[in-house]
């Protein structure tokens, strides 16, 4: 039996709740359809532990053949400087802490990354970028209205151009084009370091990253891991991420 690439997969944060006068715990978790596109791929999927302890997660990242980081609350402003006020319970400063010292040396390491929504975002931050925090501010280009970016999961919400020839566009099957769906209403802004924005959607808006040089550092805006048993664009997107791995 070939042996399956470990991809290790940064794992959402759930707030504590209360069952009467008793705390529970915060979960630490992965959506099933994310740990069942690598898989289904041919990757060995391992959650995180969601900690701050950096020597924990270099003992992780030199375990790895590979690091997928999924979406999830905003990144918090003040990552790239901003000091324009932000609602706090739109963030989650457990994953901030986690995750940007995960990707950075993740990068240090040359493993190959795939992020979506959130992780896309913290991806260009991390490398020095900045993000849009609404994206219906931003309005669709000429003679385009807007696409809703928000709340459509399970199927295509609008179409993307993806730039011939990128990375992103051959992990995708050399497509050009592609439907995707949407959930989001932040984007990337000014480019990180060595970032490339290889995919917007055709009114506009910022779909897709990537940074060349790399075995595989590839960001999308939408999620994947929903679409991918019925959209061959994405399932083709998890195979050549997890092959990059392998």
């Amino acid at each position: 039996m070939a042996r399956r690439p470990l991809i290790l997969i940064a794992p959402r944060w759930v707030p504590a709740t209360t069952l009467g006068t008793e705390r529970i715990a915060p979960l630490e978790a992965i959506a099933d359809c994310f740990v069942d596109a690598i898989l289904a791929a041919g990757g060995l999927p391992l959650q995180m532990a969601l900690t701050a302890d950096e020597d924990v997660i270099a003992s992780y990242v030199a375990l790895a053949d590979g690091v997928a980081v999924p979406g999830g609350p905003d990144v918090n402003p003040r990552r790239w400087g901003s000091d324009e006020p932000y609602d706090p319970d739109l963030l989650c400063e457990e994953r901030d802490a986690f995750e940007f010292p995960l990707v950075r040396r993740a990068l240090e390491a040359d493993l190959p990354i795939l992020t979506t929504c959130r992780g896309t975002q913290l991806l260009n931050v991390a490398l020095g970028g900045t993000l849009c925090m609404d994206v219906p501010s931003l309005g669709a280009v000429d003679g385009m209205a807007q696409w809703h970016h928000a709340g459509i999961l399970n199927g295509p919400a609008h179409p993307v151009e993806v730039e011939e020839g990128s990375r992103l566009s051959r992990a995708m099957g050399g497509v050009t084009e592609a439907q995707v769906n949407s959930a989001h209403h932040c984007c990337v802004d000014v480019l990180g370091e060595g970032v490339r924005l290889v995919a917007r959607a055709t009114d506009g808006v910022p779909e897709g990253i990537e940074v060349p040089g790399r075995r595989f550092c590839v960001g999308v805006q939408w999620h994947p891991e929903y679409t991918w048993r019925t959209i061959e664009s994405d399932f083709s997107l998890w195979r050549s991420f997890v092959d990059a791995c392998r």
